[in-house]
């Protein structure tokens, strides 16, 4: 199944089934641990807090480890974001935060420019984190056209269902 139709099939289901289609496709199931494009341990989907050389994990305990990841990242998207967020915007804001870690969420210009209530410009900044140590990665350039898309989505979304002036 390819990722249009599990987030076509997730957008019924919510934020998190959509940031799991998203994060699952994008990270790829590597059940043994891996050095990333940059050189950090990683295993099954992209984990790296507990992430060791060596390391081989069972298909149920890196869907845990996903679960728990994607918890976080959850967290700190409704910790931070001070504007009610959409089920897609929610979930492509998830799926990055997963990939770039909380820190870099909360220093970003795409959060000053959420909470300033410009939701759009907040979605657009996701086109610039594209670098990974200073290298444009294809792999992020498609991500973060997914997370885009997804997070305008779901503005749209919201727009459609507020009535008319």
């Amino acid at each position: 199944m390819g990722l249009k139709t599990k987030v076509g099939v997730s957008l019924a289901a919510g934020a998190v089934s959509i940031a799991t289609a998203v994060v699952s496709y994008y990270e790829g199931y590597e059940p043994t641990a891996y050095q990333d494009p940059v050189g950090i341990p990683t295993v099954c989907y992209g984990h790296t807090a507990t992430a060791r050389m060596g390391q081989t994990l069972s298909r149920h305990e890196c869907e845990q480890l996903l679960r728990g990841d994607l918890g976080h990242a959850f967290k700190a998207v409704d910790s931070r974001a001070k504007v009610d967020l959409p089920p897609p915007t929610r979930a492509a804001l998830a799926s990055f935060v997963y990939n770039v870690g909380e820190g870099a969420f909360a220093r970003s210009t795409l959060l000053r420019k959420l909470n300033a209530g410009d939701l759009r410009g907040a979605c657009r900044e996701l086109s610039r984190w594209v670098y990974a140590k200073g290298r444009k990665l294809n792999g992020l350039v498609k991500r973060r056209a997914t997370e885009r898309e997804l997070c305008l989505a779901g503005l749209k979304q919201r727009d459609a269902q507020e009535p008319a002036p």
